[in-house]
C-alpha cells in the first residue's frame, strides 16, 4: 500500500521547507542550532497540523545521527518507553537516541516525568510536538528542559511554493514522461482551501491527480475544476492579487465602519473561506483606530486579543474570536477624530517647515544646556489638574488645531474635562505657576 503524498516528498533538508522562516530563516535560533554542532536541546515543537513540525523532526534526527524512535501519545503507554529506555544501553544507541514524541499532551504526568532522568544525562533527546499550548498541557519539569518552538500556519504563497515542488517531484519520479502539470488557478485555489495545512494541500494534490485525465499527447494537468473536486470546495472569487480580493476587503472594511454587523460577518466569512486571515486581522486592527477610535479606546486591544487568539487557534476555531472582534467594532461607537489628526500634522510636515522645537521643551540633560538657551520647562504635576498654561507647538505653527474631539460620549466628556481646566480654571492656575514654579 502506498504512503500518502505528504510522506513520499517530505522535504530532507531545511532549504526544502517551505514556510516558518520566523524560526528557519537565516539567522533564527532554530536554524542555527541545526546549522552548528550534531547536539540539538530538547524541544518542543507547538503548531497546528500540517505545518512541518514532523518533517523538522526528521531533519534533526538525520542531522543528528542518532538513533530515532517515534512515538505517538495517543496511542502509546508507560511499556513503549520502557522499551526505548531499556534499549540505551546497547550499541546503537551508543550515543543516545532522538525520541520524536507526537501529540505529547495526551501523556500524564506520570508518563512524561518518565522521561526526565533519561533527558537530564542526555541519553534520550527529546522532541515532542503539541498542537495544543505546551505551557498548559506540558508538564512543567519537562517543560523547563525544553525549548520552545511554535510552527505557524503557511501562507497560501507558501502552500503554493509546497505544491510546484510537488508537481516537480512527481514529474521526476512517479510520473516521468507524463507532462505533469498543474494550472496557476488550480494550485491558488488548493493552497487558499488548505488554510495553512501543507499536508492537507498535498492531499488534495494527489486526489486531483488519481482523477486527472491525459489529454492527447499523454500529458496530465490538474485545472481548477478538478482543484474544486478534490477539494469539495467550490472557488470563490477571492484572487489575492486581483481585484476582487481589495474588493472584499474594501466592503468588509465599509460594513464595519457603517456600522453594519451583518454585513460585517458575512465579509468576514468570505475572507476566512478564502484563506485570508491575516488579511481580515490587519483590516480589523487599522479599523480600532482609524473608524473607532478614541470613541471606544478599548477597541484597540480588545481587537488586539482577538486577533492573538486567533493566531493561537487557528481555523476554523480562530473564525470565533475573529467574528467577536468584527461584531464588537461594528456595533461601537465610531470616530475618525484620530485618523483626521495624525493625518492633518503629517500633512504640514510634508507641505511646509513647521520652525524648531520651543527652547523650553529641548533636552537640558548636559552641561551648557543652559547658555544655548535651553530650559525654562514648568513640570506640570504639582499643579492642580496636573496642566499648566505653556506652549508646546513651534512657533510658525503655535495656534495650530490638529485634534478636534469627536461628537461622542468618551470624547465629549473629554472635552468638557479639558475646557473647565483650560478655560475656567485658567485665571487660577496662572495665579499659582510663579508660586509653585519659585518653590
Amino acid at each position: 500500500m502506498k504512503s500518502p503524498l505528504a510522506d513520499r516528498i517530505r522535504p530532507t533538508s531545511i532549504e526544502e521547507v517551505s514556510g516558518q522562516k520566523h524560526i528557519l530563516g537565516e539567522g533564527k535560533l532554530l536554524r542555527r542550532l541545526l546549522d552548528g554542532a550534531c547536539e540539538v536541546p530538547n524541544m518542543i515543537f507547538y503548531g497546528p497540523s500540517g505545518v512541518g513540525k514532523t518533517t523538522v523532526a526528521n531533519i534533526i534526527a538525520a542531522k543528528t545521527g542518532k538513533t530515532l524512535h517515534r512515538l505517538n501519545a495517543t496511542t502509546a503507554s508507560v511499556s513503549d518507553i520502557k522499551d526505548i529506555i531499556s534499549s540505551l544501553d546497547g550499541f546503537l544507541a551508543a550515543d543516545g537516541v532522538l525520541l520524536y514524541l507526537d501529540e505529547i499532551q495526551h501523556f500524564n504526568k506520570k508518563q512524561q516525568q518518565s522521561l526526565l532522568e533519561f533527558m537530564e544525562n542526555g541519553k534520550i533527546t527529546l522532541i515532542a510536538s503539541t498542537t495544543e499550548n505546551p505551557y498548559f498541557y506540558v508538564y512543567n519539569a519537562v517543560l523547563s528542559r525544553s525549548v520552545v518552538f511554535e510552527f505557524l500556519p503557511l501562507s497560501s504563497g507558501d502552500i503554493e511554493e509546497a505544491l510546484t515542488n510537488a508537481v516537480k517531484k512527481l514529474s521526476e519520479t512517479e510520473y516521468a514522461g507524463l507532462g505533469l502539470n498543474i494550472t496557476p488557478e488550480a494550485k491558488s485555489h488548493i493552497a487558499e482551501s488548505a488554510a495553512g495545512d501543507v499536508r492537507k494541500a498535498l492531499n488534495s494534490l494527489e486526489i486531483s491527480l488519481m482523477g486527472a485525465a491525459s489529454d492527447e499527447n499523454g500529458h496530465l494537468t490538474v485545472d481548477l475544476e478538478l482543484a474544486e473536486q478534490a477539494t469539495q470546495k467550490k472557488a470563490l472569487r477571492h484572487d489575492r492579487d486581483g481585484d476582487s480580493h481589495y474588493d472584499l476587503l474594501s466592503a468588509f472594511h465599509k460594513s464595519v465602519r457603517g456600522s453594519d454587523p451583518d454585513a460585517a460577518v458575512y465579509y468576514l466569512a468570505r475572507l476566512l473561506s478564502g484563506g485570508d486571515m491575516a488579511g481580515a486581522m490587519r483590516r480589523m486592527l487599522a479599523i480600532a483606530s482609524e473608524d473607532i477610535g478614541l470613541a471606544y479606546p478599548q477597541a484597540a486591544v480588545i481587537t488586539k486579543a482577538c486577533c492573538d487568539s486567533a493566531l493561537q487557534l487557528g481555523l476554523p476555531e480562530a473564525r470565533l474570536p475573529l467574528a467577536q472582534a468584527a461584531i464588537m467594532l461594528a456595533t461601537a461607537p465610531k470616530s475618525n477624530s484620530v485618523v483626521m489628526a495624525i493625518d492633518a500634522a503629517m500633512s504640514d510636515i510634508e507641505s511646509f517647515d513647521t520652525g524648531e522645537i520651543p527652547l523650553t521643551l529641548k533636552d537640558t540633560h548636559y552641561q551648557g544646556a543652559e547658555k544655548l538657551g535651553r530650559g525654562g520647562y514648568v513640570y506640570p504635576h504639582p499643579f492642580p489638574n496636573h496642566w499648566v498654561k505653556q506652549q508646546y507647538l513651534p512657533d510658525k505653527i503655535k495656534d495650530r488645531h490638529y485634534y478636534e474631539y469627536g461628537d461622542n460620549k468618551t470624547e465629549l466628556a473629554a472635552k468638557q474635562y479639558w475646557q473647565r481646566i483650560k478655560e475656567g480654571e485658567s485665571e487660577c492656575i496662572a495665579e499659582n505657576v510663579e508660586k509653585i514654579s519659585a518653590e
